[in-house]
């Protein structure tokens, strides 16, 4: 293998065995030819948060891609399943609750939209830490990282360092993250989902509806939703974190991966 540098921002590129820095740098099946910050928003004052802009994206035919990007950055969402600490241990969704969130969403016109617990992504990308954190501030749970799992990952492991090299020496395929993408057609926004399953007592799981939770300084204003698992499909029915949870979570049960 050998290795590159990228001179135009400085970043190191190792090449696959067979692969020469004159087919990588020629293989240009669309150009991004140009790009126009429309609008941004500051989180906090000074760290950027959201960015609207309008790429030029074209081929050797002047073919074009559309171009309008919404910029926002990758997030977490969590499912959160309780199970009575009473019930009996048995496969499937019998006796197993989930926390769900209820909170204002302006750009879905709702004042009480319901959804899986999710966050943002802060600058440090860990995504695990993320996902702790907001089960702790949305939810009230002290969750360590070590007990969540991934059920992006488990259903799309992560490729190796050589079949890596293998997909990106024959151009055929795209290495992107494992996580759900909800709207790439126009936002680069990519959410893996985790997974935290814990026993508790009977009596605690009223305890939890209807909760209000959340940051107020931030403007959150939450309320916790219980459910069952076997309606889970129905009260999250509009929220696409929630349905690709429950997706995942019962393919992976089906192939013995939970």
């Amino acid at each position: 293998m050998s290795t590159i540098t990228l001179k135009e921002h400085n970043i190191p590129v190792t090449l696959s065995e067979g692969l020469s820095e004159k087919q990588l740098l020629s293989f240009h099946p669309f150009n991004l030819r140009s790009i126009k910050i429309q609008s941004f928003d500051l989180f906090g004052g000074s760290r950027l948060g959201f960015v609207k802009l309008v790429a030029e994206v074209t081929n050797s035919a002047r073919e074009r891609l559309p171009g309008a990007v919404f910029l926002r950055g990758p997030s977490v969402a969590m499912l959160v399943v309780l199970v009575p600490d009473d019930a009996p241990l048995e496969e499937g969704k019998a006796d197993r609750y989930v926390l769900l969130t209820v909170q204002p969403r302006i750009a879905a016109g709702s004042l009480a939209f319901v959804e899986l617990p999710a966050g943002m992504v802060d600058e440090a990308g860990n995504f695990a830490g993320t996902a702790a954190k907001e089960i702790k501030e949305e939810l009230g749970l002290d969750i360590p990282e070590s007990e969540l799992r991934c059920l992006s990952e488990l259903a799309a492991p992560r490729p190796s360092v050589a079949e890596v090299a293998a997909v990106k020496q024959t151009f055929n395929e795209e290495i992107l993250p494992q996580a759900m993408f909800p709207s790439p057609g126009g936002c680069d926004e990519y959410v893996p989902i985790y997974m935290h399953e814990r026993r508790v007592p009977r009596a605690q799981l009223s305890e939890w509806t209807g909760r209000l939770t959340g940051l107020r300084d931030h403007g959150e204003k939450i309320t916790l939703k219980m459910v069952k698992m076997d309606d889970l499909w129905r009260e999250g029915a509009r929220d696409a974190k929630c349905l690709a949870a429950l997706a995942l979570w019962e393919g992976l049960q089906r192939e013995g991966k939970l």
